[in-house]
Formats: structure tokens, sequence, C-alpha cells
């Protein structure tokens, strides 16, 4: 079956207007939650883009890095823009990386002779646009900063908040095959002690906040606003259904006696207006 490239642009609310790179990516970013309820109970993440597209386009579900960006690169392929490069990275917060796996999946994209990092699946505090894929350049993305610096072998992603330069996440600017992000999705989705496995994490990206709940031990509510400090809440676990489909649009979750989330196989990612 070959790619529905209107029924995406549907799906991203841009059927029938003018595209590009950047209005692709920023569509995305903001339509699409991230989520990880299919690894975290159990349920495999296929990564071919008619699986991809059954799940995020016609079912109206979200998914995490790795489903975002090859869907993300099916897109822009099918409207002719690329090449589209695959690339894996160590994420570094709340450290550098270095005893981390390459679990998470960006693109490199060239468009008008020009290269540039896109990246549609970080969750609440990912990009909005794509960003030159050059060091030392910052990007205002309706008042959130990002860049790219060096350290060693390594680019780094960066984003200006809490008043400082935070990493990302780091990677080696090199492309990598399918096989290898087939390999490190299915570690990420299947490895017990991955956190992808074991807590819930679910991110919603509007351009004037950052919006994501980690569901582990405890449930946390992390916001923030454009310019603004981050607001950390913990949430008791027994709201965290509610929360989920009144601020993430994610309908049907349900909590299990061993105080696990889950999803309903019917239930559906629904955007609402904020």
């Amino acid at each position: 079956m070959s790619f529905d490239l209107n029924a995406y642009l549907d799906r991203v609310g841009l059927r029938g207007e003018s595209t590009s790179l950047a209005v692709v990516h920023r569509a995305h970013a903001t339509t699409i939650v991230f989520e990880n309820l299919d690894p975290s109970t159990g349920l495999p993440v296929v990564l071919d883009v008619d699986n991809l597209a059954d799940k995020m386009v016609t079912r109206g579900r979200g998914g995490y890095c790795f489903e975002h960006n090859m869907l993300l690169k099916a897109a822009l392929e099918e409207m002719g823009l690329g090449p589209v490069d695959l690339m894996l990275a160590r994420v570094r917060i709340g450290g550098t990386g270095d005893d981390r796996p390459l679990d998470h999946l960006l693109l490199r994209v060239t468009e008008g002779g020009r290269p540039w990092l896109a990246d549609v699946g970080f969750g609440g505090g990912g990009l909005l646009e794509p960003v030159p894929f050059e060091v030392g350049v910052e990007t205002d993305q309706s008042g959130w900063l990002y860049r790219l610096v060096e350290d060693g072998p390594e680019f780094v992603l960066q984003v200006f908040q809490d008043g400082a330069w935070a990493d990302m996440y780091g990677f080696v600017p090199e492309p990598v095959p399918v096989i290898d992000v087939e390999v490190a999705n299915w570690y990420t989705g299947t490895y017990p002690t991955s956190t992808f496995v074991t807590g819930v994490l679910v991110g919603r990206r509007s351009p004037d906040r950052c919006l994501s709940l980690f569901v582990f031990d405890k449930a946390v509510l992390v916001e923030r606003p454009v310019g603004g400090a981050s607001k950390v809440t913990e949430v008791p676990r027994v709201e965290a259904p509610a929360l989920l489909a009144d601020r993430f649009g994610i309908e049907g979750v349900t909590l299990g006696a061993d105080g696990r989330l889950g999803l309903a196989a019917s239930s559906t990612v629904e955007q609402k207006p904020r």
C-alpha cells in the first residue's frame, strides 16, 4: 500500500495548503501527541509505514520518537523533499548520556540545498520546526531558543530553558541504516528496564508551552510556558486518566488494579483546541 499523503495532511491540518519542511514539521509537532502506551503495556512497536499510518493517521493515536520521525520521513519523501537521513542519539537530560543507549531517532533533511535537523519525536519539550544542521546557530521558534554545539565527535542539541542552555541529546552526525533503527526501536520498546517499558511518558507541544506527564512510581506533570520557568506538579495516580483526556486529548486511558495505565483498543487521540 502506498503512503496516503492526503490523509496525513488531513491529520495534521494541512490539506489543501502550501507546504514546506518547516510548515509540515510544525503542524506534525503540534498535532500528534507523544505517547508510549503501546510499549508500556507490552504491545510491539512496528515501524513499517502501513502500520504507522494506520496507528497515527487513521486511528488518531500518537507514538514515540521512532514512530513520529519514521512517519514524518515517509511524508516528506512523498512530498519530494529530501534526501532524508536517519540518525540515532543518546538522550542527555539529567546527565551526559555516556552510559545511555542510542534510543532516540532524529532526521537530517536537505531542503533547498541546505541540511536541517528535523525531529517531531522528542515529546513535550521538542522542536517546533527544524533547526539548521550547523554548529553554533541559534534558532528562535516562537520564543523558544535552540542550537547545536559540538562535544567531541558528537553534535549536541540544546534548548534554552530556566535561564540556561540545557542538553537534550547528543549524536554522531552520520546516517545509520534502517536495520540499526529497527534494533534501537526493539531495545527501546521491549528491554525490561527501558523507561518506555517501565512507565508512561506523554508529551504535547504547542507554540506557547511544553507539556509533559511522566508516570512511574509517581505521576508528575511538567509544564513550561514560553519564556517562563518550568512548573512541576505531582499528580495523584488515580487522576492520570482524566488528566490525559483533558490536557493531552488521549481518551480511554484506564488505571488497572496494579496501578498501571492502559489504553482501550478502540481509543484514539483526539485533538482538542487549547
